[in-house]
């Protein structure tokens, strides 16, 4: 299988499953939170099918994903009734993580080899969005998991590094 082959599967890949937890929830918030993961999963695919066909890069605007969650996550962590219905569904945080971090270490490693400039540009600014992806569904599982120890969204500075 190709590199743009691999990366297309694993792009849609991450879409079906946000798209299956975002169906398998009652939360509105997390379903909003889930949609938008979907929609930045359906970008890279679009952004990679783009550099597929025409042999080269574009560019791809940044996600504000992020910045979203964090207002949907405000709102959820106001309702502490949502705690116990968002616990159905840890493993699955899991291995939203999982696919997470394996798309930030493809994506750095195929930028590492990329020749073209822009191309590796374009590739790393995907594994920083993907990046922004842990780090919003690893607060929901922390969230979840310890709610007694959970620190709310501006105590990050960083993501977390692969």
């Amino acid at each position: 299988m190709d590199v743009f082959a691999f990366a297309l599967k694993m792009e849609q890949d991450g879409k079906s499953y946000y798209l299956k937890l975002a169906a398998g929830t009652a939360i509105i918030g997390l379903k909003t939170i889930f949609a938008m993961l979907a929609e930045d999963e359906q970008k890279h695919y679009d952004v990679i099918q783009n550099m597929k066909d025409n042999a080269g890069a574009n560019t791809m605007a940044d996600s504000s994903v992020l910045e979203k969650a964090q207002n949907v996550f405000a709102q959820l962590i106001a309702d502490k009734n949502t705690i116990t219905a968002m616990t159905e569904d840890l493993d699955g945080y899991i291995h939203a993580m999982k696919i997470e971090a394996d798309s930030v270490r493809f994506y750095e490693s195929a930028a590492e080899k990329e020749k073209d400039e822009k191309a590796k540009r374009l590739l790393l600014q995907i594994a920083e969005e993907e990046k922004k992806h842990y780090n919003i569904i690893e607060n929901i599982y922390e969230f979840v998991l310890k709610p007694k120890y959970f620190l709310a969204w501006g105590e990050f500075s960083n993501l977390k590094e692969f």
